[in-house]
């Protein structure tokens, strides 16, 4: 089951018409770089030329699934995208298409996740699809745990598997997880589509082959449990801290259900430290207020291992990361338009003084997690 075509494998485009010169691509950066001469081989252009590339290998593969979906009997729903689907606004709390014309799921605010395409079998399997040109896939294989976690929450009734497709040469497949199908590729090229871009005399297109009917769907027509996704962190900040005689509810923590939600947020936030008492453990100087706060996470490892990890938020865009490993200390500006932003500012407004935390208890959370962590090592 879930064998990979020929065509597919071939990347034959035969039976997709000019359907892949239809699309949108993000070039301007690109054209600029060719405008101004740059050399194919220097690294400006080669990773601006990339990232387009890979933007065209989805397109094609994606074309290439719709028609694969037609025939496959095994395969009861395929979700639309581009320019195959109805335009929608993108629904909040579910899974919608983004401006974009991508499959999403967002909060009100912001996208969590993405995903290439996505269908159900009649197995009662959901396949979410990611597709890449990059030979390592490491980055690959940590993106997947948030992307299954988030779709085994809001869609509890079916099996979450993932279909990867990469192109011959990748390495590292054989460290996916099992629920992971690889289908492998022969190497892609979008230099005709780049061509066709930059032509100054452009021929003219067939038109688009819109795929409709059979088992193809809109992506808010997959019914879904309903999930808040602040609402949630905030009942699991709560609840982590109101343990009667421990600082933290480890118990509670490392329940299979809140690692899951852990697999999909990646941290926890469990409460504040004064600035003072972080300027010895950050090293920090005198670059913040003397009433700022420090908001303490606890992280999950792609290991497994959970570690402490500090915001310092200075505006509503400006937030920054500490992290401590094997004694040295990193910060890191974070993306002023990341969730990770919005997350920090609505856990800061929940926690009032009960949620300060001591040098003390970070010492002892510390020395738990450390414990639960080489626990389950041992177990394993």
């Amino acid at each position: 089951m879930l064998e990979i075509s020929k065509s597919i494998q071939n990347l034959d485009n035969i039976d997709i018409a000019d359907n892949i010169f239809h699309y949108d691509y993000n070039t301007k950066h690109l054209l600029s770089l060719i405008a101004a001469g740059l050399s194919v081989d220097d690294p400006s252009y080669m990773s601006s030329f990339r990232s387009f590339e890979g933007e065209a290998f989805e397109n094609f593969v994606y074309e290439k699934l719709l028609r694969y979906a037609q025939k496959d009997e095994n395969i009861a729903k395929f979700v639309l995208k581009g320019f195959h689907q109805n335009k929608h606004k993108a629904y909040a709390n579910t899974l919608s298409i983004s401006e974009k014309e991508q499959i999403v799921y967002r909060t009100k605010s912001r996208e969590i996740s993405e995903f290439d395409a996505m269908f159900v079998t009649r197995d009662n399997e959901l396949y979410f699809v990611e597709m890449t040109l990059v030979k390592n896939v490491l980055k690959l294989r940590k993106r997947l745990r948030k992307k299954k976690a988030l779709l085994e929450i809001i869609f509890p009734n079916y099996e979450i598997k993932a279909l990867i497709i990469l192109n011959d040469g990748a390495t590292g497949t054989k460290q996916f997880p099992d629920y992971c199908k690889v289908w492998f590729t022969k190497e892609f090229s979008a230099t005709d589509v780049l061509e066709y871009i930059i032509a100054k005399d452009k021929r003219k297109l067939l038109p688009k082959e819109k795929i409709k009917g059979g088992c193809m769907i809109e992506a808010h027509e997959l019914k879904l449990h309903p999930f808040r996704y602040y609402n949630t962190m905030s009942w699991i900040t709560k609840t982590i801290r109101s343990h009667k005689k421990h600082i933290i509810d480890i118990n509670f923590l490392m329940t299979f259900k809140v690692q899951r939600y852990h697999d999909l947020y990646n941290k926890f936030y469990i409460g504040y430290l004064s600035i003072e008492n972080a300027k010895d453990l950050l090293k920090l100087t005198n670059e913040y207020k003397e009433d700022q706060r420090v908001i303490v996470a606890l992280e999950k490892k792609h290991s497994d291992e959970i570690i402490l990890t500090y915001y310092i938020q200075t505006g509503r865009k400006r937030l920054y990361l500490y992290t401590i490993e094997e004694g040295k200390i990193t910060k890191e500006k974070k993306d002023p338009y990341g969730i990770t932003v919005t997350e920090v500012f609505h856990s800061n407004k929940q926690m009032d003084s009960s949620y300060e935390l001591s040098l003390q208890h970070i010492k002892v959370i510390k020395k738990l997690l450390k414990d639960r962590f080489l626990q389950g090592k041992k177990g394993a």
